[in-house]
């Protein structure tokens, strides 16, 4: 069953971790797991200092600057029973740098993950949610 906008932007809100899916301009979609906090109308996904990198210019951020849409999938799955399965998708823009949104979202990213307490960000990718979609296999 489609979820209504306010119910697939609670099930975003909850989760925990999701895909952000950027367009690389050879391969095309470039998936990669991410941890992320919201802001009203905005995700926040940290450029962290935790796990390691060979960079801190991420291919995301290369990505984004070349064509600024993203989708961010959650979802829960559970193999014994069907009726618990929901997605939701957000369809992201990326506006470039802003600072002011980044600390908000730093300090909710910080709130959230106790590896993130002392804000050890590189720097945090602020993205609009243009859309939000779901589907739930049942009401819950």
């Amino acid at each position: 069953m489609r979820l209504t906008e306010h119910d697939a932007r609670a099930r975003l809100a909850a989760h925990d971790h999701g895909i952000l899916c950027t367009v690389h301009a050879e391969r095309g979609v470039d998936a990669v797991p991410v941890a992320f906090a919201i802001d009203d109308d905005y995700v926040g996904v940290p450029v962290d200092l935790v796990k390691p990198k060979s960079s801190l210019r991420l291919q995301r951020e290369r990505n984004l600057e070349a064509d600024p849409r993203a989708t961010l999938l959650v979802e829960h799955w559970d193999r014994g029973d069907w009726s618990q399965l929901w997605w939701v998708r957000a369809e992201l823009r990326w506006n470039g740098d802003d600072t002011s949104r980044a600390a908000t979202l730093a300090a909710r990213l910080a709130e959230r993950y106790p590896q993130y307490r002392d804000q050890p960000f590189a720097r945090v990718l602020v993205l609009h949610i243009d859309t939000v979609s779901g589907w739930a296999a049942a009401a819950s």
